[in-house]
C-alpha cells in the first residue's frame, strides 16, 4: 500500500452520490453533453441532475454553458481538467481498495 494509509482516505467525497460518480463518468471522454442527453443517459430526474450538477459545479469539477438550439433554451455540461483529475484519483483508490482487499485474502 502505498504512504498515506489506507486508499480510502483518498476517495473523493464529491463522488459519493452514484449521480455524481455517473455524471463524471459520462462527461470523463471530454464531451460536452445537453442537460437532457444527460438525464436520458444516466436515467434520474431533472431536480435529481440539476442538484448534482450544481455540486460538482460549484467543486469546479464541471462547467455549464447555456445556449439556445432553435427558440429552446439549452444547458450543455462538460467536465472541467480539475474535474478529470480528481475522478481519476478516486477511480485509482477505488482500484487500490479493490488489490488491498485482495491481498488480505492471500
Amino acid at each position: 500500500m502505498p504512504d498515506g494509509g489506507h486508499p480510502r482516505r483518498r476517495l473523493d467525497d464529491n463522488f459519493a452520490s452514484p449521480i455524481r460518480f455517473s455524471l463524471m463518468a459520462a462527461l470523463l471522454d471530454g464531451n460536452e453533453l445537453d442537460f437532457a442527453t444527460l438525464a436520458r443517459i444516466l436515467e434520474v430526474g431533472d431536480s435529481a441532475l440539476s442538484k448534482s450538477i450544481a455540486h460538482l459545479n460549484v467543486s469546479g469539477y464541471v462547467a455549464t454553458r447555456r445556449g439556445d438550439v432553435g427558440s429552446r433554451p439549452r444547458t450543455w455540461v462538460r467536465s472541467t481538467l480539475k474535474g478529470e483529475r480528481a475522478f481519476t484519483a478516486h477511480l485509482r483508490a477505488l482500484q487500490e481498495i479493490v488489490e488491498f482487499g485482495g491481498r488480505q485474502r492471500s
